[in-house]
Order: structure tokens, then sequence, then C-alpha cells
């Protein structure tokens, strides 16, 4: 006798019932596993919650649910959840796990006396005398935001298997539509441990060079696909009129024609669209290219001070001649997704926003991809969020939204949509139109002749190639703002072989604070050990002669300065990392101890300042103490880049893609303003010729 399993089925044998819950109004992931002896809750759930815990009369260890090495399970809890319908009450073992955030287990099932249907994966049983049947979520799409992955420094391998797990899920489904799976690949594939970390999107504008980016792009998509995943949510193309903005870095100028130039790391991404395809077409190259998502519709560069999400006031002109072309050339070059902003246009939420998102956007300009929200944006339609969540929806969707990201109230959402189109308050057209746009992208991606990853691109994430790449893009994206207290005797490019030099500042030493934001997590993190790099603090040392002595510090004092007669300094200073609101400042000053090292070393010796951060920063009251002044934005993982030019192996050719402002009163100033008396203009930048060795 033979057994002929189809491909789905086959895929089915493997994949664990996966669903979602409700839990207190919040949604999370569950488990229904019959090899598992108990019923368990993770820790993080429990917490985040505020859920009473009792002590577990016999406590056991326990190991494969976590990647942490065994744990003891010594707490458990009462969870109420429902899904769908069905609602109970379980007592569950509390435990810190990465699988999901509840499993039911062997208990669970006995004590509800459930089947199990193997070939369809679903659960029925009789509970308060009604009879349920669970099926398996189908996943239409899944994200990770910034910081969420499988585990701590997990390997191309592990993504993949945890991606291609989800998609099996997927293809289980009745319609085996497969999934598509979204991350924040905004500069490099910032999420992943040992992937090429690019320069923020700040210095790459600086480069003015478009051909750069899109090898940029071409990288980044053999390291996201490496991964298992077909989807980025990149490019940022905001243009940032106030550096106030926390999002500042993630624009590449203050300039629409710059960011217009700089959309060419979209067929970087995705190829390029062949010449005869039709405008507004979304296109994916193939296997080795990802689907991006041009971010975020429109004017969030432009609101009041700066703040995030909030307003932009602006006539209709200005928007479509700042704020809109670069997604009129996103949309030429076949563009797949499009994400809309949080902020507000002249009042009016621009996720609530018909006239442009359908009107202008689908209608006049024609874009045929799919529309995707902001994390849990439709919430914010109202003052205050969620003030009323079935406006939100209905606004929202009307408005022209295909797809609604990271909705932890995910239940709610769903049973409230169904609702109104039940009820025609939103059509079915409208869900057909989303439907049809999310379809077109995912075959045009390719996802249903290759729904499934596999390790073939694993040596592409974070290869040498790339990382000879990023140090290319350090190397042209610094700035040089001054050179020597007289122009007559520049200290750039610095001698390799002296006696001794000094290297000072807690940014010399700290591949956090030189990737920024967006990295490993979404709002980055300090120090060494979040993934593999080069420091400036180390670049310095690969770069000096032999007999050079390198000394750093991080926070040097006068009297150390004086005593050790150095050759010349390097002090490196900035800003921590921040992402979004977070990084919100209304002072733009550099962190402390920033400009008392200045004062300690540039007032004792020579010295070079090199400046880590976001955009430009409070540098006139030192400036006369410096000798010389670099601008190198947030250089991400390839410090040599910045050692490659500071001692001239290389010469420095940027020009300022935003204007440097003497005070921030001035603020907002950008080039062509009435009032516009910079510290630095737009376009700025001194240049240095190579030293020939």
């Amino acid at each position: 006798m033979t057994i002929n399993l189809g491909s789905v089925d086959e895929g089915q044998r493997e994949n664990l019932f996966h669903t979602r819950c409700g839990i207190k109004g919040k949604t999370y992931s569950m488990i229904i596993d019959g090899g598992s002896c108990a019923n368990v809750v993770s820790s993080y759930l429990v917490d985040k919650l505020g859920i009473a815990c009792m002590k577990r009369s016999t406590p056991y260890r326990l190991q494969w649910l976590n990647d942490c090495g065994e744990v003891k399970v010594n707490k458990q809890c009462m969870i109420s959840f429902n899904v769908g319908r069905y609602e109970d009450e379980i007592l569950c073992d509390v435990v810190p796990m990465q699988a999901c955030h509840v499993l039911l287990g062997r208990p669970w099932q006995y004590d509800r006396d459930t089947t199990h249907h193997g070939r369809k994966n679903r659960y029925s049983l009789l509970h308060n005398g009604k009879k349920y049947t669970l099926a398996p979520l189908s996943h239409g799409s899944v994200l990770s935001g910034g910081g969420s992955v499988p585990f701590p420094k997990a390997t191309a391998a592990d993504w993949v298997k945890m991606v291609n797990g989800i998609q099996k899920g997927s293809l289980s489904t009745r319609l085996g539509i497969p999934m598509i799976y979204g991350i924040d690949a905004v500069h490099g594939h910032n999420n992943v441990y040992k992937a090429t970390i690019f320069p923020h999107n700040v210095g790459l504008g600086v480069t003015r060079d478009p051909q750069l980016v899109k090898r940029i792009g071409a990288a980044t998509a053999l390291e996201v696909r490496a991964t298992g995943i077909p989807y980025t949510f990149a490019p940022c193309i905001a243009v940032c009129r106030d550096p106030r903005w926390g999002r500042c870095y993630e624009s590449y100028s203050e300039d629409h024609r710059i960011v217009q130039a700089m959309t060419e790391i979209i067929p970087g991404l995705q190829g390029d669209a062949p010449a005869n395809s039709r405008k507004g077409v979304p296109f994916v190259a193939g296997k080795t290219k990802v689907a991006a998502c041009a971010k975020h519709f429109v004017g969030d560069g432009g609101t009041t001070k700066g703040i995030d999400e909030n307003n932009t006031v602006i006539d209709v002109n200005g928007l479509l001649n700042i704020h809109m072309p670069a997604y009129i050339d996103s949309i030429l070059k076949g563009v797949s997704t499009i994400m809309v902003s949080y902020s507000s246009w002249n009042g009016k939420r621009m996720h609530a926003n018909r006239d442009l998102i359908t009107g202008f956007l689908k209608g006049k300009l024609k874009f045929r991809g799919f529309v995707i929200s902001d994390w849990e944006a439709i919430d914010k339609i109202t003052e205050p969020p969620r003030a009323n969540y079935s406006y939100s929806v209905q606004a929202g969707v009307l408005a022209g939204l295909d797809m609604i990201m990271g909705q932890e109230n995910l239940v709610e959402f769903l049973d409230d949509l169904a609702f109104q189109v039940r009820n025609n308050i939103i059509p079915m057209s409208r869900i057909d139109d989303a439907v049809k746009r999310i379809l077109r992208v995912k075959f045009v991606m390719g996802l249903f002749e290759n729904p499934l990853a596999d390790l073939s691109l694993a040596n592409q994430l974070g290869s040498q190639e790339h990382r000879e790449l990023a140090r290319e893009a350090v190397r042209k994206s610094l700035v040089l703002l001054k050179n020597g207290k007289v122009t007559s005797q520049p200290l750039l490019p610095l001698p390799k072989k002296v006696t001794k030099i000094l290297v000072a500042g807690i940014h010399a030493d700290n591949l956090g604070y030189q990737c920024g934001g967006w990295t490993i997590s979404w709002q980055g993190i300090g120090g060494n050990d979040l993934t593999t790099g080069t420091t400036i603090l180390n670049a310095v040392k690969n770069t000096v002669h032999p007999s050079t002595q390198v000394v750093y510090q991080d926070n040097p004092d006068v009297n150390f300065v004086k005593s050790n007669h150095f050759s010349y300094a390097i002090v490196v200073v900035g800003e921590t990392p921040y992402a979004e609101m977070f990084g919100d400042s209304a002072k733009l000053t550099i962190a402390e101890p920033g400009p008392s090292i200045i004062s300690n070393v540039c007032g004792v010796v020579k010295c070079v300042v090199v400046v880590v951060s976001g955009r430009p920063v409070v540098i006139e009251p030192y400036l006369a103490n410096i000798d010389a002044l670099v601008a190198a934005w947030l250089p991400g993982s390839e410090g040599q880049g910045v050692a490659d030019v500071l001692f001239g192996d290389y010469g420095f050719t940027g020009k300022l893609a935003r204007t440097w402002f003497k005070s921030v009163d001035q603020l907002p100033m950008n080039v062509g303003d009435p009032h516009y008396d910079p510290l630095f203009p737009f376009g700025f930048g001194l240049t240095t010729k190579p030293v020939k060795s």
C-alpha cells in the first residue's frame, strides 16, 4: 500500500497547533502541544499583566522552552483566556519561555476531554455544555519589531527555522496562502547579531551617491534573505525639516531632491523594475531581493517643533513640493508597500486621511502595492488613543489602509472589523481591494512558488564584502567642518607615526553608540557586546604606525593631558542612542561628559573632535578651542572608515545634507529660509587629499 501525502500535509506533520488568545483585553500567542506534561504561561505575560501567582507545591526543573539553560519551576497562576468564543480558566506553571506566551499541554487536554484531529490540526472539546472546535490561526503577516528576535544572538539558521515554522502554519490552512514576514532593516539588517550595520540615512545623504545607496540596498537584501525574511520596512524617505525630531537620523536630508535621489535604494532592495513595467505596480526581482516599504506617508519630517507623531502645518503646495516628491519616485521604481505616518497634516491624522491615501496615493499616483499602517497607529486616530476604537477601525480601513500592523488587541480588532463589514459600515469592496493588493505583492515576491527559506544565503550575513561596502559608506559620509585654527595650518590628515596620541571620549570605544538607535534593539544599546564590528578606538590602533603609542581615556582631566605630552588627541563625543519620540530634543546638546572632555583636552593639546550623532548638535560654544571638527553621524559597525579618512588613506569628500545651526533658537531653519544664518550651511564640507604612503 502506498500513502501519498501532499506537501501541505507533510508540512502539517511537523506543525504545532499555534493560535492567538485573549487575556485581559490583550492578544497573546498560544500553542497546544500533546507532548507537554504541563500547562505553562510565560513570566513575561504574568509580569506585564500583573497576574497574582502562588507557590507550586511540587517544584520541578524544565529546559526545553527557553535558551537560558535549566530553570526551576516553582510558581503557578490562574489564567483566564478566550480563543474566539471559547472562554476558560486554566492553572498554569510560570516559566521564562520564548516559544509562546501560553502553552496548553496534556493536563488541559485530559481535563477537557479534547479530541485532536491530526490531519486538520484541530481540537474538539465540550466545555460548560457547549461544543467547540479550535482551528490554528492563519498567519497572513508577521513582523519583528526593534529587538524582536528568536533569542539573543540568534544565527541565520535560527532565524530561518523560526520563520519557516510560522510559514508552515500558514501553508497548512485551508487556502494555503503564505504569510509575509517583515522586519525593520533600516540601516542594514540591524536587528540581527553579526549583521553588517551601515551608516544611518543622515550620513548616507551626505555622500550624495545614489549608486552607493543602491549597492547598500542590494547588500541589505541579501542579509535579510539570509535569515529567511522577504520584506523590510525601509527606506524612510522623510524630509526632516527640524533636527529636534527624534527620527531625523532616518532622513537623508532637509532637501527633498537629495531624498529623491536616495530612493535608488529601492531598486537595490527589490531589483530594477523592467523598463516596460506599468507605473505603480510593485516589483521584486527574485529570491535574493526583498519587498521594500517607503515610509512614512506623508509629511512626518515636518511636524511642529520636530515633535514625533505631531502635526505638520503646511499648505498643499508645500506638502506636494517638499514631502511628496520622493513617494512619486518610489512608486515609479516599483516600491511594493508604503507605510502611513503617525503624524497629522493640518490637524487630520494621516491614518484617517482618505483624500491622501485613497484619493492621491492610490488614485492619482496609481500605486498598486499595499498600504500598511504603522505600529498600532489606528489606535491613535483618536485623542486619547482608543477613545473610540470602533471609529478608529472604521476611519483607518475606509481611509485606505490595507494591512494593519501590531495589534496586541488582535481579537478585538478582528471582531470589530467583521462586525462593521457584516453591517455594511465598511463595504466588502474595501476588503476586496486590500486583499487584492496584499496578494499582488505576495505573488510578485514569489512567495507562492518559494514560501520556505533555506540556508543558501547564510554566508551573506555580515560578509566581508558587505563590511567593506559599509566602510566605504562611512568614509564618504564624513564631513570635515574645521581643519586648523588657521587655514594655513591644517591638522588633518593626521600623521600615523608620532610618539604618543590620546584617544578620549566614551564614544570612541562604544560600538553601540556609533551604531545608534534601531540596532539590535529598538532604542539601541551601548557597549561592545551587542554585535560585531570595529570601534573608532580600535580603528585608530589598526591604522597608526606600530611605534605610535595609543592611550585611551574615556574622560581625562586636564592634569592627565598635560602630564603625558601627547602629540595630538582624537576626541570622540556625541549623542547616546535613541529612536522615535525618545529622541525628541529641544536642546540638542552633546551628551555629558562630552563638553568637559573637549575643554580638558582641546585646551591643552592639538585635537580633532569627532561628533557621533544623529543630527547637528550644539557645537559653537566649543568651536574656538577645537583644531579640527568632523561630523561622523552614526557610522554603524565599520568604524575603520573613520580612521581611513582621519589619517589620510582617503580624503574627506562629504557635504552637509543638513544645515548646522548656531543655536536651537534658530530652529526650524532650512536652506532657503529668509532667516538663514547657519554655523555651517547646507552643502558645506572641507576636503582633503589622500596622503601617499
